[in-house]
């Protein structure tokens, strides 16, 4: 149990400084803004309790937001993923079984199913977050166009880290 703490733990952190130090100072194109903070909220054990879940990604969000100086944006988007997140992983993945303390990782949904789950996550983060950064629809169409294409390159991103350094299947 200790381990899960700690494992936890220190995502949060090497997650936040990736994202804070590094992926915050970049612009692609003007258009890719990479957010993959959201990958601690998306690993989190499938049975955590919905409070739980709730405050963790405020927390998280809040965190980013203070080193970003985006007041709430990335708390309200990642509050918002983590409501939905429940609700994604019975509906759309209740074949799975998570035991106790489990995540949701490529080890134990598979590639296509952890693919699935991250981008359906990502793309309902990315959405709260760059409508509610421009806060009009003036420029509807432009703030689509950036959504999919910063939803595609994060969870690109996302999947390299959990790659790089997720569990294996033994």
């Amino acid at each position: 149990m200790n381990n899960v703490y700690f494992r936890n733990i220190v995502r949060f952190i090497l997650l936040i400084l990736l994202q804070v130090l590094v992926l915050n100072n970049m612009n692609l194109m003007g258009y890719m803004n990479p957010y993959v903070y959201i990958l601690f909220i998306l690993l989190l054990p499938a049975d955590i309790s919905g409070s739980l879940l709730l405050l963790l990604a405020f927390f998280t969000g809040l965190t980013v937001d203070f080193f970003g100086n985006t007041l709430g944006l990335n708390a309200a988007a990642t509050v918002l993923m983590a409501f939905v997140r429940p609700g994604i992983l019975n509906t759309f993945f209740k074949s799975i079984e998570f035991g106790q303390g489990e995540e949701p990782g490529i080890a134990k949904m598979g590639i296509g199913k952890f693919l699935r789950y991250t981008f359906l996550l990502v793309l309902i983060h990315h959405t709260a977050l760059f409508f509610l950064e421009v806060f009009n629809f003036d420029e509807f169409g432009e703030t689509l166009y950036r959504i999919s294409i910063s939803s595609l390159f994060s969870t690109f991103i996302i999947l390299i880290l959990v790659f790089l350094f997720g569990k294996r299947k033994h």
